[in-house]
C-alpha cells in the first residue's frame, strides 16, 4: 500500500466483547494513531499478523527484507513525522536483528514501538525453538522494556509503552509477547491511553531562579556562543527557540540532529559544531565567555578533547534530561525541563542585545574555511566530481525542501556541511551509533510519515551494501524515494583516517560495487550512472522529476579528504583545515 491517508474509522464502541490479545493490541495501536507499521512475519508473531489481516484497511503494514531494515524505516518515519514508529519482528533472529536499530534509537533519542512475538509462556527458559531472551539482550538499548505472558496484560501495557516512548526524552521501547498471551481472550471495551506512571518523571519541574541565573549570565556576557542540539526539534521547541537567539543576539552553531532549527542562511547561524564541523565555531567554543548548550548532550565529536573544552567559559545548560547535566561538561548553572517550556522563560529574562565585533569573528573564520575548503569543494578545478558539488546542485533543484536522508561516512558529512536546511526534520541520519545501512530504509519510513515531501537518501558504496535488499520493500509498495550512490570506491572515512593517521597503509578499504543500475533494474526501480561534471544536473533533475523511486549513481573523486576535522585527541581549537 502505498503512503496514502487512510480511511476515517469509524467512531469507537464502549460496549465489552471478548476480543484476542492480537486483537486487543491491534485495536491499541488505533486508538494511539498509529497508521503504519512496518514489519517482518514470523512463527511466533503469527496470530497478530493473522488478526491484522483484517485491518488492512486501517492500518498499512510495510513489509520490510529484514527486521533491521524494519526498525530503521521506524526510525525515518518517526523522525520525519515526530510520531512514534511501530516495528513487528517475530521471535529469535527476528528479534536479535532489531537490536542495532534499538541502539541507534536509544542514543538519537527516537521514540518507537517495537512488538516482537515470543514462544509460548511454558516454553520459556526451555530454549525452544526461536526462543531468546529478548528482554535481557534488549534492556541496555532500550528505554524501557516488557514481556507480556497473559493477554489481559496487552492493553495497559501497550498504552505504558506508547507514554514513554514520547514523553519525556523520547527513546524506544519493546514488548515481548509470547503466543499464548496473542491468541487468549480478554474482555475489552475501550482503550485507555496511559498518562501517568509513578516513579517515572518525564519533565523535571523547571526552577524559577535557575532560570534567573542563567539570563543573568547571558546579559553580562561578552562573547556568548549557543550550541543547540535535537532537543530543540524533540521539544517542537523551533520557534522558541528563534525567539531566543533574536532577541539575545548570540550566535547559535548546531549539532548535526539539531540542522535545521535555525535556516542554513540566518544571520545568528555559524555552523556546524564537530569534528568535521565549520571552522568558527569549533575554535571559538574555545573563546567564548559564556556557552549555553540547549538540548545537546556534549558527545565526544562536538567537544574533541574534554580537558580542554571550554574552559575558559562560564556554561549553562538547558535539557530534558538531568542525567546529561555535569556528565562531560561541568555547568555553572543548570537549567532543567523541556526547553519548550524553558526557553520563553529565559527569553523574557535576557536584555534585548547584538555582539556585533564578535560575530564578525566567526564571519572571519569563515572566509579562511571558504578560502582553504569550500571553495574547491564546491567549485572544483579537476575533472573528478566532488560530493559537495553533487549536495549543491541538488539544494538548487530542491530549494532546501526535500527531506535528506544520509548513511555514515564522508558522504555523511558532506551532507550536514553543505545541505540547505530551512527548517527542522529535513535531515534524518545516524547520529550517536553511526550505523552504516540507515539511510535506504530511513529514507523509505520518512516517505511514510511525509508521503507529500521528496525524499533523497544519500549513501556510499559500501553502507548502500548492507541494507540493499530494502530495494525489494520499495518495489513492492511502490514508495518514491531517490537514492543517490556517491561512490568513491573506497570505505572513504576509513580510508582518509588511514591516510591521515596511518601513512597511507590503505587496510581493507578498497570496497567493489556491484552495477547499481542493474541491480536496481532487477526490482523494477529506475536509474543512471553518471561520472562527468556535465551529466550531473540532467541526471539529478531526471530522479527529481522521475514519478517512481529511483537509483542514481555519481562516481566521484577516490581520495577526497573532508575538512575542516578535528583529529581525535585533539582540542575543538586545533581544528585543521588540510
Amino acid at each position: 500500500m502505498n503512503p496514502q491517508a487512510l480511511p476515517v474509522l469509524d467512531a469507537p464502541t464502549t460496549e465489552t466483547r471478548e476480543v484476542s490479545g492480537a486483537e486487543a493490541l491491534l485495536l491499541g495501536l488505533l486508538a494511539e494513531g498509529v497508521d503504519t507499521i512496518f514489519g517482518y512475519p514470523g512463527g511466533a508473531i503469527l496470530p497478530i499478523y493473522d488478526a491484522l489481516y483484517d485491518f488492512k484497511e486501517q492500518l498499512n503494514h510495510v513489509l520490510v527484507r529484514h527486521e533491521q531494515g524494519g526498525i530503521h524505516a521506524g526510525q525515518g518515519y518517526a523522525r520525519a513525522s515526530g510520531k512514534v514508529g511501530v516495528v513487528f519482528a517475530t521471535s529469535g533472529p527476528g528479534a536479535t536483528n532489531l537490536v542495532t536499530g534499538l541502539a541507534d534509537a536509544q542514543i538519537d533519542s527516537t521514540p518507537l514501538v517495537c512488538i516482537t512475538g515470543q514462544v509460548f509462556a511454558h516454553l520459556l527458559g526451555s530454549d525452544a525453538f526461536q526462543e531468546i531472551d529478548v528482554i535481557n539482550i534488549t534492556a541496555p538499548v532500550t528505554k524501557w522494556n516488557y514481556q507480556v505472558t497473559e493477554a489481559r496484560e496487552i492493553p495497559g501495557i501497550l498504552a505504558k509503552a506508547f507514554y514513554i516512548a514520547r514523553s519525556g526524552r523520547p527513546g524506544p521501547v519493546l514488548i515481548d509477547i509470547t503466543k499464548n498471551a496473542q491468541l487468549e481472550e480478554l474482555p475489552f471495551a475501550e482503550y485507555t491511553p496511559c498518562t501517568h506512571i509513578r516513579s517515572y518523571r518525564p519533565a523535571p519541574l523547571v526552577r524559577p531562579e535557575a532560570v534567573a541565573e542563567a539570563a543573568a549570565l547571558i546579559n553580562q556576557a561578552q562573547r556568548p556562543l549557543v550550541l543547540w542540539g535535537q532537543g530543540v526539534v524533540l521539544g517542537g521547541a523551533e520557534r522558541e527557540f528563534q525567539q531566543f537567539i533574536e532577541k539575545s543576539g548570540v550566535p547559535a552553531a548546531w549539532t548535526i540532529l539539531g540542522a535545521g532549527v535555525l535556516p542554513t542562511a540566518h544571520p545568528l547561524n555559524v555552523g556546524m559544531l564537530g569534528m568535521h564541523g565549520n571552522y568558527g565555531p569549533n575554535v571559538l567554543t574555545n573563546e567564548c565567555d559564556v556557552l549555553i548548550a540547549i538540548g545537546m548532550r556534549f558527545d565526544d565529536r562536538v567537544t574533541g578533547r574534554l580537558d580542554k573544552y571550554a574552559r575558559q567559559a562560564k556554561v549553562i545548560h538547558l535539557d530534558i534530561d538531568p542525567t546529561e547535566i555535569d556528565k562531560n561538561v561541568a555547568t555553572t548553572v543548570a537549567v532543567w525541563g523541556d526547553c519548550k517550556h524553558t526557553l520563553p522563560l529565559l527569553t523574557q529574562a535576557v536584555e534585548q542585545r547584538t555582539h556585533p565585533a564578535w560575530r564578525q569573528r566567526f564571519d572571519n573564520f569563515q572566509a579562511q574555511e571558504v578560502d582553504a575548503v569550500i571553495q574547491d569543494a564546491l567549485f572544483p578545478t579537476t575533472g573528478e566530481l566532488t560530493m559537495a558539488e553533487v549536495i549543491q546542485q541538488l539544494n538548487e533543484l530542491t530549494e532546501g525542501e526535500a527531506i535528506l536522508v544520509s548513511d555514515v561516512g564522508q558522504h555523511q558529512m558532506v551532507t550536514c556541511r553543505y545541505a540547505r536546511m530551512e527548517q527542522s526534520r529535513r535531515h534524518i541520519t545516524s547520529g550517536g551509533l553511526g550505523t552504516m545501512g540507515f539511510a535506504l530504509p530511513a529514507a523509505i519510513g520518512a516517505k511514510y510519515g511525509a508521503p507529500t515531501r521528496t525524499v533523497v537518501a544519500i549513501i556510499g558504496d559500501g553502507g548502500v551494501q548492507m541494507t540493499i535488499q530494502e530495494l525489494g520493500t520499495l518495489m513492492q509498495t511502490g514508495t518514491a524515494v531517490k537514492i543517490i550512490v556517491l561512490n568513491n570506491q573506497f570505505l572513504g572515512m576509513v580510508r582518509q583516517w588511514q591516510e591521515l593517521f596511518s601513512e597511507r597503509r590503505y587496510s581493507f578499504v578498497n570496497i567493489q560495487s556491484p552495477d547499481y543500475v542493474k541491480v536496481a533494474s532487477g526490482y523494477g526501480i529506475a536509474g543512471q550512472s553518471v561520472a562527468e561534471r556535465p551529466e550531473l544536473r540532467p541526471a539529478l533533475q531526471a530522479m527529481l522529476a522521475h514519478p517512481g523511486s529511483y537509483m542514481l549513481e555519481v562516481m566521484v573523486a577516490q581520495e577526497q579528504n573532508i575538512f575542516p576535522m578535528v583529529p581525535q585527541g585533539c582540542s575543538v581549537s586545533e581544528i585543521r583545515l588540510r
